[in-house]
């Protein structure tokens, strides 16, 4: 789930938090729960469906794993996952909306495992899907992953900021500025913010260190950056109408690197996940899920 962007707090000067290995096995734990959810979603995603439906199929499994759904009554939201579609940006409400064949939609799904968070989102098509939302999906998704490389010790935050802004811009399209990535972990939103373009001068950036958790989270749209908040006070959509992709995972900074805590596990995989290979934006030696 994203966190607003407030110029008052530019820099983030708030304390980040590191979290200790337990605490980081518990986000693991809950990353692996999130990553299931979203595959079940994406399979669930069929014409006819609504998103009160996939709202059902999200809580179930979070549940049925052991952990809590993040998002149900956090700062007063109404569901358990976010559904936004189309031109909807982020923290569209599930309700009696119908998926049509054609439709793009974005899950937004976190998890809590003894009071640790882990927050992941994708975006999918609804059966066939124009060739331009699928290089828009394309495209947001290389982001992340483009994002996620410059995740290491001795960076910044505006490291990740700026690549991902590179990277969406060369293709045509625009990153939304009004909502940004974030810390998680033991609390949803936590410092620093993460924002998908550059903001301000890369010194002021916060620097990356071992036990930092970040939400980076590209939403991209295929028109202008300009988003508008509808009258439900929740859900965030493209202000020309264009359509948008979002694509999230929650990492924590390594000793060398990052480990990408909300990449889906092989089938009875135990301990600490591989290394992630950043620029695909999966386990190296396993091709399940992502």
């Amino acid at each position: 789930m994203t966190s607003r962007k407030h110029k008052t707090e530019r820099p983030d000067k708030r304390a980040i938090l590191l979290k200790t290995e337990e605490e980081i096995a518990l986000m693991r734990r809950a990353g692996q729960v999130v990553a299931l959810t979203l595959d079940r979603l994406e399979e669930a995603s069929v014409p006819g469906v609504t998103t009160k439906e996939l709202d059902r199929i999200g809580e179930t499994i979070i549940r049925s794993l052991g952990a809590i759904p993040s998002f149900y009554k956090l700062y007063g939201y109404p569901a358990n996952i976010c559904t936004s579609i189309n031109d909807e940006v982020v923290h569209g409400i599930p309700g009696d909306r119908v998926l049509q064949p054609g439709d793009i939609v974005s899950f937004d799904v976190g998890a809590t495992v003894d009071g640790m968070i882990a927050d992941a989102a994708t975006t999918v098509g609804v059966g066939q899907i124009s060739r331009d939302a699928a290089d828009l999906l394309s495209v947001t998704s290389e982001a992340l992953a483009i994002g996620i490389a410059q995740a290491r010790p001795g960076n910044r935050v505006a490291d990740i900021s700026a690549a991902v802004q590179r990277h969406v811009e060369a293709h045509g399209y625009s990153v939304v500025r009004k909502l940004v990535g974030h810390g998680v972990g033991r609390s949803m939103h936590e410092p620093p913010h993460i924002p998908n373009f550059l903001d301000g001068s890369r010194a002021d950036s916060p620097e990356l260190a071992p036990g930092m958790t970040l939400a980076i989270e590209p939403m991209v749209n295929q028109g202008q950056w300009q988003v508008i908040q509808r009258r439900d006070g929740w859900t965030y959509r493209t202000k020309d109408r264009s359509l948008s992709a979002h694509f999230e995972h929650t990492i924590v900074i390594t000793d060398q690197a990052c480990e990408t805590l909300t990449i889906r596990q092989s089938p009875g995989k135990t301990g600490k996940p591989e290394r992630t290979d950043s620029q695909r934006g999966r386990p190296l030696s396993a091709p399940v899920g992502g």
